[in-house]
């Protein structure tokens, strides 16, 4: 177990920056609510592909808890239930948790595959922990980071069912991204553990300063991104999803100052990359992290001079969980600085 363990946490790892890309597309597609409730999908395990599945018809079956809609209004089956001819109120509640009720099978999928990811991840999440209690005698450390990180995970899952229950509140959102990246963070500092406690990293203060710096500047610039794309979301239900152009009309003070606090972030990674080449520090993930900058800038640029093209967005916020990855890490090799 104890060679096999440091496969089994960078697979973890590689699971949650998968979640990460299929929120950004769930996000990106507007397919936040393709799913109407949590954990089914319109009462479904496996989600409908058709509006026909879900439309209410006269001498059907349904289970309980199945959603239809019904003159744009959905409704839940309170039992199992054979319709009548005519629609009859008392085998039925009104959907209340939000106004949502239209269906389209691929934001529905897409929303889908997400949880599905996520449930996989989960499976991954008990191979992590089942093998870091193996190791609870090698370091203290690796069994707490492991079940701090499952229980980030369940954590998260429920902040999922209220991202879903309140209809995408911005602030529920950003609380949901930023413990995501609490969870990168933890099963990171638990691939250092495993894989990289006996390498040596040579001492700058300047260095170690502006890494600290760093890694603060990118969880403001995480945070605030996903108030401008709530900021987006909101223009697109206003002018449709069709007129991208629309997005960004009339922001708010949040946007211009997620894109002004690029330059400071720009500024300070690159001196960590000076003072890196300068001193002959040797942190090679330096150069990743000027990159992963130099792509979210790009992306960034794109999206609000060429009107969001597809991709641009699941992009933008993949490098920016990667970026603080890749700066939480190096401020853990820091420490371990001579």
């Amino acid at each position: 177990m104890k060679k096999r363990f440091p496969r089994i946490v960078q697979i973890t790892i590689i699971s949650v920056y998968l979640i990460f890309l299929a929120g950004a597309i769930v996000r990106m597609t507007g397919s936040g609510m393709g799913c109407p409730d949590w954990p089914k999908c319109f009462g479904y395990y496996i989600p409908p592909t058709s509006e026909d599945q879900i439309t209410w018809k006269p001498n059907t079956t349904y289970k309980e808890g199945l959603i239809i809609i019904k003159e744009e209004v959905l409704f839940v089956a309170t039992h199992d239930l054979k319709t009548d001819i005519s629609f009859n109120t008392e085998n039925w509640s009104e959907y209340t948790k939000h106004d949502y009720n239209t269906f389209n099978k691929y934001h529905t999928w897409t929303e889908y595959i997400n949880r599905l990811i996520s449930v996989l991840a989960g499976f991954v999440f008990l191979f992590l922990i089942h093998g870091a209690f193996k190791l609870r005698k090698t370091d203290k450390r690796i069994p707490i980071l492991a079940f701090g990180a499952f229980f980030l995970m369940l954590f998260e899952a429920w902040l999922g069912k209220t991202v879903v229950d309140t209809n995408l509140t911005p602030a529920i959102i950003t609380v949901h991204m930023i413990f995501g990246l609490l969870i990168i963070g933890l099963l990171l500092w638990l691939k250092f553990i495993v894989t990289d406690t006996k390498k040596t990293f040579i001492y700058n203060s300047l260095f170690s300063k502006l890494l600290l710096v760093s890694v603060l500047f990118s969880l403001i610039q995480i945070a605030m991104g996903t108030q401008v794309r709530q900021f987006i979301d909101e223009q697109v239900k206003l002018y449709g999803f069709e007129n991208k152009n629309h997005s960004l009309m009339n922001p708010s003070f949040k946007f211009y100052f997620h894109r002004s606090f690029t330059i400071a972030i720009v500024l300070v990674n690159f001196g960590m990359f000076y003072l890196n080449k300068l001193k002959n520090l040797g942190y090679t993930l330096v150069n990743w992290v000027v990159f992963l900058i130099f792509l979210e800038a790009i992306t960034g640029i794109l999206m609000y001079y060429a009107e969001i093209p597809i991709g641009t967005q699941a992009v933008h916020l993949l490098a920016g969980a990667l970026l603080f990855g890749l700066q939480f890490y190096l401020w853990l090799q820091n420490r371990y600085a001579k």
